[in-house]
């Protein structure tokens, strides 16, 4: 049923079962760019920024974060294309961005010549767009053709425009796809495999292509032939060109749900061929004839039951000929994992990360009479390691080093790792003396113990006035691993706050059964192992209710908002950055629906777990709330920004006293461009000095 009702519109939705109805008055905020819904944003950004941006803290602190984000010091990330290392570059000049490159033998030289391939604020400026770099696809070997991925205001949509990189130049006439969630992936020179929005029918509920067609140039794309086509329920298909050394391979790749996937060998009379692992399996693809697979669940494919989280391999021929005679190549241990990005490959090795009780280890294998042989690489201990870029087409590889007090470190490997050399180093931009990191493991409400990092002041004493910041995620198997923010170090950390890292359930730190915890059903776990900590903190005497704050985006806003509204008594602020919260709309939202293998359904049964924490729909109007801080972005077009509309104006409805702002670009990420960045986060340091001091 729709009525409406004095300019905005009431929505009858399902609240405590399919079969009971609450009226939403706010379902008007859904409308993104509204003429209503707009005035309401502006409203309130002039009535929280009026007071954020009058605090002492706001105006350094903002200046000191756009000196550090804009520094020439900062480390060129490298990216692997060929002779060259690609590099995407923001600075005080370069607001919206360089996309450069320089050979191999200058970067590592510390030599590196950069040449301009591409400048965004000159594209920006001229075509008149408020272009964002998403990245780019290149065809190798010569990776001299590109389809450039660059998005208005930094939503998830992209326009795909075919780029010549030699010639510096957009292709005339060159391959160009209209704004949509696309995925593309070339075949040749003059064909590409591209996913997108082709009109009625070709979108999945998620919003995420439905369809994959093979395009051929000079053929218009609305004539490209459909090659596979998965079911409206699905998140997402796509066809993708992947490669062996020399060798390529097609691959078909239908994703039922968000961490299921179904994969064929793609066939060009349309008879593919299913690759037949357990579809919630990482497919890591193909090494020297071998299939790598990353399984997320126990699995006996044959005789050997292989455990979750085990890494293992097989002649890929010989696979999809019926043997299923895998190797184990690593399996995990109680305390250890493979983290997300952890599994990276060079022309003769295969390099694996992976996670000790949530610090990073680097080993190499390598593959010699038929049989899988490894060696660790020697890094530095105690902190987190992140593959940046292998080459297929060598054995060389970088990979990056960090901690909490200790910036980052961008290393060179050579020879599969047989040498590493240390190439470029972040400099200190907060002073670290006198400051102490440490590793605590609270017990949640089940007994389970959750592991967190305490990252101490100078000066620190157990006195329960410590303003201390918690930071959190707890979903989709992503860790929160030791990491260097200067950010975070002169906002908080230099000032006399304490940060703590909360590696709840719902995360990844152990593998898939850290992350199988928290889920659906079982997702008020997540909740109550942050809970745990904060409790552990203040019996620790490190901190007050008080002097606590809790910050987190996207899930984590979820999360936040969850502890907003569940234990409002242990906090003293509380950021809720780019969230979802009303759980009962989330899967109609954008891109919503592929997360309901996380959440689960709420139109049907689902809901009777879901709305005991859904956040919209357990505000109460006699709770003692701390002065929360609300953050989202019009263009986020991932997590639709009515969550944290519809959640403040209820609250507000309620006599509930918060901050709101909402950055009119930025996309998911809240900010597109580095002005935009300190500004938001010298908001969030400014709110949490004035809240927890």
């Amino acid at each position: 049923m729709r009525i409406k009702i004095t300019g905005f519109l009431l929505f009858v939705v399902a609240a405590c079962s399919p079969a009971e109805k609450v009226e939403d008055p706010y379902l008007w905020l859904e409308n993104v760019e509204g003429e209503d819904a707009l005035a309401w944003v502006e409203e309130q950004n002039n009535d929280s920024l009026g007071y954020l941006e009058a605090l002492p803290t706001f105006q350094p602190l903002y200046e000191r974060n756009l000196e550090i984000y804009d520094s020439e010091e900062r480390i060129a990330s490298p990216g692997l294309m060929g002779d060259y290392i690609y590099n995407y570059w923001r600075d005080a000049h370069n607001k919206r961005g360089l996309w450069r490159r320089t050979t191999l033998e200058k970067y590592v030289a510390d030599e590196a010549e950069w040449e301009i391939v591409l400048d965004l604020d000159a594209l920006a400026e001229e075509e008149g767009e408020d272009w964002v770099w998403k990245g780019s696809s290149c065809l190798r070997p010569d990776y001299r053709q590109c389809l450039l991925r660059l998005s208005r205001g930094g939503a998830d949509a992209v326009v795909v425009r075919e780029f010549d990189s030699e010639t510096k130049s957009f292709v005339d006439d060159g391959f160009y796809i209209a704004e949509a969630k696309t995925n593309t992936s070339w075949i040749d020179a003059d064909t590409v495999f591209i996913g997108s929005d082709f009109g009625d029918e070709t979108l999945t509920d998620s919003g995420y292509p439905r369809t994959s067609r093979l395009w051929k140039r000079g053929v218009p794309i609305a004539e490209a032939k459909e090659v596979f086509a998965g079911e409206q329920v699905d998140v997402a298909v796509s066809v993708y060109r992947a490669w062996d050394g020399d060798e390529s391979y097609d691959v078909v790749h239908r994703t039922p749900t968000f961490f299921t996937a179904m994969r064929y060998l793609y066939a060009e009379d349309g008879d593919h061929q299913k690759i037949d692992i357990p579809d919630d399996a990482s497919f890591h693809g193909l090494m020297n004839g071998q299939m790598i697979v990353e399984l997320k669940s126990d699995w006996q494919p044959a005789d050997t039951n292989f455990v979750q989280g085990t890494l293992v391999s097989i002649d890929f021929d010989s696979f999809m000929s019926g043997s299923r005679d895998f190797e184990i190549i690593y399996v995990p241990t109680e305390r250890s994992a493979i983290p997300r990005g952890g599994v990276a490959w060079t022309r003769d090795y295969l390099i694996l990360n992976q996670l000790e009780d949530v610090t990073s280890k680097l080993s190499r294998y390598q593959r010699v009479d038929g049989a899988w042989h490894r060696s660790e690489i020697q890094t530095e201990t105690l902190g987190s390691i992140s593959l940046v870029s292998a080459a297929e087409d060598s054995n060389v590889f970088f990979f990056s080093y960090e901690g909490f007090l200790r910036p980052d470190t961008l290393y060179v490997a050579n020879d599969g790792g047989d040498s590493v050399e240390a190439l470029f180093a972040l400099p200190s931009f907060f002073d670290t003396e006198g400051m102490s990191v440490e590793q605590h493991f609270s017990t949640s409400k089940d007994g389970t113990q959750v592991p967190y990092f305490l990252v101490l002041p100078k000066g620190y004493e157990p006195n329960h006035d410590t303003p201390t910041l918690i930071y959190g995620y707890g979903g989709f198997q992503i860790s929160r691993t030791p990491s260097y923010s200067a950010t975070v170090g002169h906002a908080w950390l230099a000032r006399g706050g304490a940060y703590v890292v909360a590696n709840i359930r719902g995360g990844g730190e152990y593998g898939p059964r850290w992350h199988h915890a928290a889920l659906k059903e079982n997702r008020q776990r997540a909740y109550d192992d942050m809970a745990s900590i904060a409790e552990d903190l203040i019996a620790r005497d490190v901190t007050s209710a008080e002097h606590l704050g809790v910050r987190g985006g996207s899930n984590g806003g979820l999360l936040t908002g969850v502890m907003l509204t569940q234990r409002p008594e242990l906090w003293g602020a509380v950021v809720v950055q780019v969230p979802l919260l009303d759980m009962k709309r989330f899967n109609h939202l954008l891109a919503g629906a592929s997360w309901m293998d996380e959440y689960g359904d709420p139109d049907t049964d689902d809901w009777q777990y879901i709305k005991e924490y859904s956040p919209y729909h357990n505000i109460d109007a006699d709770a003692d709330y701390p002065k929360a801080f609300f953050t989202t972005s019009t263009r986020d077009d991932r997590v639709h920004p009515a969550h944290a509309r519809k959640m403040v104006a209820r609250m507000k409805a309620m006599g509930h006293d918060l901050y709101y702002y909402e950055n009119t670009v930025g996309g998911h990420a809240g900010a597109s461009d580095n002005t935009q960045a300190a500004r938001l986060q010298s908001l969030i340091y400014s709110y949490l000095w004035g809240q927890l001091r």
